[in-house]
């Protein structure tokens, strides 16, 4: 692999695995709402572009990575709420 396919957003995986575990018991989530809610989530939070995952972390002061992980949450939040109320079938009014 070379250096530029190292590259990639450190919060994608973490993401994606945490959306994945939330709705892991969920019949009413298809795989196309799983990737909406990552995408929707990925979309709220600031990219951190790595090569290695821990190359951040590393850097990351304690404060840093707690403001990360709380952000992560409310992103993660936010896009599952959204993604699930526009799979809610209407009612039937217009």
């Amino acid at each position: 692999m070379s250096s530029i396919e190292q590259i990639h957003n450190y919060y994608e995986r973490l993401v994606l695995d945490e959306v994945v575990r939330r709705v892991r018991d969920r019949r009413d989530v298809t795989a196309d709402m799983v990737a909406d809610m990552a995408c929707v989530a990925l979309n709220k939070l600031p990219a951190r572009y790595v090569r290695h995952d821990v190359d951040l972390v590393f850097y990351l002061t304690e404060t840093e990575r707690h403001h990360s992980d709380v952000a992560m949450d409310a992103a993660i939040t936010e896009a599952m709420a959204l993604v699930l109320a526009r799979q809610t079938p209407s009612d039937g009014a217009a």
